[in-house]
């Protein structure tokens, strides 16, 4: 009989050791979760933000105000458009003379 009962014992501890092992990392688990949730939390209002942010940079208004402040475009009319011809054309164009 106490052969049995000192297996029974050695089970008993290996099965106590392995419970606290397993909470061990279930805890572990659970908390890895909840900072990976946390950061999912962050990334979508940074990513909200940043959509927001594009939306309001890229206006016509404010492409247009850009263009022609930082680098000085201005419309393009018949009075300042400039026509330039392809060396090909000018060839064809100079046979047909």
């Amino acid at each position: 009989m106490t052969r049995v009962n000192a297996v029974l014992l050695l089970a008993l501890v290996a099965s106590c050791l392995y419970l606290v092992k397993v909470s061990y990392e279930s805890r572990q688990l659970y908390s890895a979760l909840d900072r990976a949730r946390a950061e999912s939390l962050r990334l979508a209002s940074d990513h909200e933000r940043l959509q927001s942010e594009r939306q309001a940079e890229a206006t016509p208004l404010r492409v247009e105000r850009v263009a022609r402040e930082k680098l000085a475009m201005r419309s393009a009319t018949p009075a300042v458009t400039e026509y330039v011809e392809s060396p090909r054309a000018a060839s064809t164009a100079g046979a047909d003379r």
